[in-house]
């Protein structure tokens, strides 16, 4: 009785966890939106904010070397593949 007891504390457990990594993906995209779209806005209004940390990423853009960009923009700021893709093709 006391291994089922435990088995399903464990399950209760994994749930639990689940459900937190499921509430912080959702989190994650809802950001990535909010940059996306501010980012458009910023465009729009000609507005542009120099980031010296970046201007590595953009001079590999400028020199054609994208796959490189997009790897040092994931160092510096720590964003997943396809969000570095994203604003590394925004920059070309």
């Amino acid at each position: 009785m006391d291994i089922w007891a435990a088995l399903v504390v464990c399950g209760l457990l994994l749930s639990g966890i689940a459900g937190v990594e499921s509430r912080i993906r959702r989190a994650d995209r809802r950001i990535a939106r909010v940059e996306r779209k501010l980012d458009l806005i910023l465009d729009h209004l000609g507005l542009h904010q120099a980031d010296p940390v970046l201007d590595q990423v953009a001079a590999l853009v400028r020199d054609g070397k994208k796959i490189q960009a997009i790897k040092v923009y994931r160092e510096i700021t720590g964003a997943d593949l396809v969000e570095a893709k994203e604003a590394v093709e925004r920059m070309g």
